[in-house]
């Protein structure tokens, strides 16, 4: 049962905290009564400690699914930092590694693991779990589940089997980003019923952050306002960028300016992105250029500014990337540039991560027939035969990405390793599937064009295209 005392305790022993924030006492009492809940809550605002305290307060394990294995580094590496023990479980380790781990979790070590979704696809995890009771299953980037969200992973929709490994245990599922339609997909994909799970749904919560949109005629325009915004920001500020050759550009403008900053996107080597990162946390106010491959794991709270130079895809991409500004609480400006070029851009995009059928199986039987030489290729030599040497076609990206996430492959081209270990599922080249995403992903990409073009209410938009109250 909840003890108020206790938790304050709790909250200022291990995490020197004094109070809680909007609705997170109120959704940790939920948890420690044995209640499943459903938790909307922007970046930046403690979802993780919404799971995180309760389970220094429950006799059993917890449980955490995440997709992203940098950022259960960063969060377990943060919880050891506050003498809480904690690990996680994941593919960056090795063998010896995993197997450490899964004895020390099968003796009763760890209050809270950390692993993904996939991990349950291994039977040594299974029989490391076997003996242990495990108190709450939580699900993080729980958008992850949906059919609907815009970042759906197959193992996500297995969570109502993991839950059942578990001993089905009350679960809290996380994220900042989903709409009413993701959001009853997630209850049902969990296994629920409406009326057996709570829903808290902050939306924008954060009146410190002003949210803006300016019309550019041209580039030179464009870059000239952005300039102007960022000499402005008292701290820290990040530029997002659709285009690494548009973030270059945007470079180049202010070395001509004579104004300092750092560049970070997929195509930097991963030991610079490492250092580029940890500055720019350190720093107090530097400027970053990036592609939105920056900002997971980024826990800095005087982001004063984020400008986003070109449109972004969705409502949930600029939501999420908005999300890092003003964490502290203090005045932040979120500014959205647009340019009708954006637009075209987008449907680039928009076609990239959306390879038809046909395609698809084109990339699998190449690799196949590759066989163990398949790792003296680059991804450029593949691209080529993919592509017939269109380097702006990126849709071989998004098939490998498909692969790994289907369990078609494992290991990758950049760590050379990778390996074909099934068959293409139906599900993934299903015609009609294939089609349904492409209608929604265009829908995300017409709602956020018409995010550009309201004049005001911007903060009531993005409240309403989640379904939260408007504040």
């Amino acid at each position: 049962m909840y003890n108020s005392t206790e938790v304050h305790n709790v909250l200022k022993e291990y995490f020197n905290i004094d109070s809680f924030r909007v609705s997170q006492e109120e959704i940790i009492k939920n948890t420690l009564e044995g209640n499943n809940s459903l938790v909307l809550m922007p970046t930046g605002m403690g979802k993780s400690l919404c799971y995180q305290l309760p389970a220094l307060l429950f006799d059993g394990l917890t449980v955490v699914l995440s997709p992203l294995i940098a950022l259960m580094k960063d969060q377990v590496d943060a919880l050891k930092r506050k003498h809480i023990d904690a690990e996680y479980i994941n593919s960056s380790l090795s063998a010896p590694e995993r197997d450490l781990r899964y004895r020390n979790l099968a003796s009763g070590k760890y209050r809270m693991i950390y692993v993904a979704p996939e991990r349950f696809r291994k039977d040594e995890f299974l029989q490391a779990l076997r003996g242990r009771k495990v108190s709450l299953m939580v699900v993080d980037e729980a958008h992850c589940v949906s059919q609907w969200g815009h970042d759906f992973r197959p193992d996500y929709s297995r969570i109502k089997e993991f839950r059942q490994h578990l001993g089905s245990p009350p679960v809290l599922a996380a994220t900042a980003t989903a709409t009413p339609v993701v959001q009853r997909d997630i209850i049902e994909r969990m296994g629920l019923a409406p009326d057996e799970i709570r829903v808290f749904n902050q939306g924008i919560s954060r009146p410190n952050l002003k949210l803006l949109v300016e019309d550019a005629v041209d580039e030179s325009e464009k870059f000239d306002m952005t300039g102007e915004y960022i000499q402005r920001a008292r701290g820290s500020a990040i530029v997002y960028f659709s285009l690494i050759k548009g973030l270059e550009r945007f470079s180049h403008y202010l070395d001509m300016k004579g104004l300092s900053h750092s560049i970070y996107h997929g195509q930097l080597p991963p030991g610079r992105r490492k250092k580029v990162q940890q500055n720019f946390i350190k720093s107090p106010d530097m400027l970053m250029l990036a592609t939105n491959a920056f900002g997971m794991g980024v826990d800095k709270e005087n982001i004063r500014m984020i400008v986003h130079a070109e449109m972004p895809d969705s409502i949930e991409s600029y939501y999420q990337e908005i999300g890092r500004a003003g964490r502290d609480g203090k005045d932040s400006w979120c500014v959205l540039m647009y340019n009708e070029s954006d637009l075209a851009v987008q449907m680039e995009f928009l076609k990239w991560k959306n390879p038809d059928r046909d395609f698809i199986v084109k990339v699998y039987r190449y690799l196949l027939s590759l066989g163990n030489a398949i790792n003296s290729h680059t991804y450029e030599d593949i691209q080529e035969q993919m592509v017939y040497k269109d380097r702006s076609d990126h849709r071989l990206k998004t098939v490998l990405s498909l692969f790994d996430r289907y369990g078609v492959t494992t290991g990758s081209l950049e760590t050379l390793n990778l390996e074909i270990v099934d068959d293409i599922p139906d599900e993934m080249i299903s015609e009609e599937r294939l089609q349904a995403k492409f209608e929604r992903d265009r829908r995300r990409l017409i709602d956020m064009l018409n995010y550009t073009k309201i004049e005001q209410g911007h903060r009531d938009y993005i409240n309403n295209y989640f379904g939260a109250v408007t504040r």
